[in-house]
């Protein structure tokens, strides 16, 4: 097997396995094994290029990966096109994005809990196992950021 073709079924596996991982479609799966990959940051055209995919998809899709924390975007000193890149710190941002996630629904859950106190026991009782659900994922992936980052930054040259 080529390199090529080596890296063609890495990127594929990437589609497959963490864009259906992370409940992303498998063309962020794809770009998200490109940046990996990629020895320079890589501008919108290249990408399009590299997934054979069109600007607005591409667009889409480095969006998303921007919103997971995973990549990001910049101009290069002298440039007037935006490039992406996969972030060294790409797993901190990503348990980041989890974290707020995960958040946003410990909020949903005490307001749910709040407005429901005049529902049924059966329906309260719902709600009580969703906030303390919540709370429990929230607070560990407080934890497991924290001590990741440190993991990570101490790692770091």
């Amino acid at each position: 097997m080529s390199d090529s073709d080596k890296r063609a079924s890495l990127i594929e596996d990437f589609g497959v396995h963490i864009g259906g991982a992370m409940g992303w479609p498998p063309m962020a799966g794809r770009a998200a094994g490109v940046l990996i990959l990629s020895e320079a940051p890589m501008t919108m055209a290249q990408l399009q290029d590299a997934l054979d995919a069109s600007k607005g998809s591409v667009s889409e899709t480095t969006r998303l990966l921007m919103t997971t924390g995973t990549v990001e975007r910049f101009k290069e000193p002298g440039s007037r096109q935006f490039v992406y890149r996969w972030r060294d710190d790409a797993w901190i941002g990503c348990l980041q994005h989890q974290l707020e996630q995960t958040t946003e629904l410990l909020a949903l859950a005490e307001s749910a809990r709040t407005r429901g106190q005049d529902l049924p026991p059966e329906q309260r009782a719902r709600f009580h196992a969703m906030h303390e659900y919540y709370s429990f994922m929230v607070s560990r992936l407080e934890a497991l950021l924290a001590e990741y980052t440190a993991a990570f930054n101490a790692a770091q040259p």
